[in-house]
């Protein structure tokens, strides 16, 4: 066996430093280029690679070829590139960090405390409607600050032994920053490093270039005017195709006599709309399939014959050695929950965090109302808060008419959208074990503890286990009346 480094990450800093005549190298093609030959060359990948080196050119008419004539693409998986991506508003972020295939770490609205600054979309053109838009984000702004300041006095006070350290009272800080960035704008600016390989980033544009918010299609078009002089001859496919433009048309038609109307007094928990029927039967018999070899109507009608307590045996033997990191098996994505909410965009920043799910999203509405944290309330801001929150739907209407959707950048953290949503369960065990735990943020939690009751009572075997990490020991201790395994002595 040989194993060899054939690259990594470099900061582009560090490559413009290299001599210029050298620079002609400095491409991740060359390696989707070595990688595509290796299936047809008998040349070790190593010596495929330094060729690709030694021609640059060659190499990019190789993947040209490779990609478009042959139809190749994940060739282009194999470059990957890094963006830093800064001033955009917390509204396209959401467009930009919703692919599945890349990698994405974002400014913190919990962490840092906000100095402010928006974005102002380019669709409104009106000079009195860029002084109504300033004047109802700086309102927001100051109710933010305000209630950051009264919030985090009050807290620190509450949870003095905490805030005795550093640590503690950053840790503090960030509580109050979490319920105070509710009132902030959908403009706020923000920031984000992006991770994404070639194939994924050519996806992206496509969509992009689709998007209703300038803002998003000019960020695809400096994207692109970055890669191409690197990376000319892997991103072939940046303009969107007919299906992508017009697919959805005839439905949008046909469906736009159909009511629109949003019910504000519509539960904001989740709903289970539809799930896999004999979900902890389908589970075993997947096993049995794969570990015996048998075509799973057989699998599975053999499994439906065993007795009820048998079954809760074998599923407790199973959960008997599971710690709280423990990923489930693939087995348990063949049972499958789809479940509908109403989130605030506070919950959705973290909600479209899990990528592996199917998460639709429709606009937010003013007409589904806010979330309110508690504690604004109880600091006495609740008026403030609603008085705000009228002059920003007022503004929001205002816009609406004169400037379509860019209108939503004026709505605010506390404004909501109703999400569709389909988990696996390996995916669920993965979404409550993070969201439904002590440490998780409230909103977010609240769902992810819904969600799992709902999910326990429909799968009771293959989900005796789902809870957050901060309730794994209580939930292990009620099942086995014992400690879990790798527990630590009281």
């Amino acid at each position: 066996m040989r194993v060899k480094l054939a690259g990594f990450n470099i900061d582009a800093d560090i490559l413009r430093r290299l001599e210029s005549g050298r620079r002609r190298h400095l491409t991740p093609e060359t390696l989707s280029a070595a990688y595509a030959r290796i299936s047809r060359s008998p040349l070790a990948v190593d010596r495929l690679r330094r060729q690709a080196c030694r021609d640059v050119e060659k190499a990019r008419r190789s993947n040209q070829k490779i990609i478009f004539a042959m139809g190749h693409h994940s060739v282009a998986e194999h470059a990957v590139f890094n963006f830093d991506i800064m001033g955009v508003s917390r509204l396209a972020l959401e467009e930009i960090e919703r692919f599945r295939l890349a990698s994405y770490t974002e400014k913190s609205q919990r962490y840092v405390t906000l100095a402010g600054d928006l974005v102002l979309p380019a669709e409104i053109r009106s000079a009195a409607l860029k002084k109504t838009f300033r004047a109802v984000v700086q309102q927001q702004n100051r109710l933010y600050f305000k209630g950051f300041a009264l919030l985090n006095r009050r807290l620190q006070q509450q949870h003095a032994k905490t805030a005795q350290s550093a640590v503690g009272q950053r840790l503090v800080e960030g509580w109050a920053k979490e319920d105070a960035r509710y009132i902030l704008s959908l403009a706020t600016s923000g920031q984000v490093g992006m991770t994404v390989n070639a194939r994924t980033l050519e996806h992206m544009l496509r969509r992009w270039r689709l998007s209703p918010r300038q803002e998003v299609r000019q960020l695809g078009e400096k994207l692109l005017a970055l890669v191409l002089p690197v990376a000319p001859s892997i991103i072939l496919f940046p303009e969107p195709s007919a299906f992508d433009r017009d697919a959805f048309s005839p439905l949008n038609e046909f469906f736009a006599a159909f009511p629109a109307a949003a019910n504000r007094r519509a539960g904001t928990g989740p709903r289970i709309v539809s799930f896999t029927e004999n979900g902890d039967d389908r589970i075993l018999a997947a096993h049995v399939c794969s570990h015996r070899g048998l075509e799973f109507p057989r699998a599975l009608a053999m499994v439906k014959k065993i007795a009820p307590a048998r079954k809760r045996l074998l599923f407790k033997e199973f959960f008997k050695k599971v710690e709280f990191f423990s990923a489930m098996p693939r087995e348990f994505e063949m049972a499958d929950i789809t479940f509908q909410a109403t989130v605030s965009a506070s919950s959705f920043a973290q909600l479209k965090r899990h990528r592996m799910a199917t998460l639709l999203a429709g606009d937010y509405l003013p007409e589904l109302g806010n979330t309110l944290p508690a504690s604004l309330r109880e600091i006495g801001l609740a008026g403030e808060f609603a008085e705000i929150i009228a002059a920003t739907n007022d503004a929001y209407s205002l816009l609406r008419e004169a400037a379509g959707s860019a209108a939503d950048y004026i709505l605010t953290n506390s404004h909501r959208r109703r999400v569709l949503m389909k988990m696996n369960l390996r995916e669920i065990y993965h979404f409550v074990r993070l969201r439904d735990d002590e440490h998780a943020q409230w909103d977010i939690r609240e769902l992810a503890h819904g969600l799992a009751e709902k999910v326990r009572r429909i799968m009771p075997l293959s989900a005796m286990m789902l809870c957050g990490k901060s309730r794994f020991h209580e939930a292990y201790g009620n099942i086995y009346s014992s400690p879990p395994p790798g527990a630590l002595p009281e």
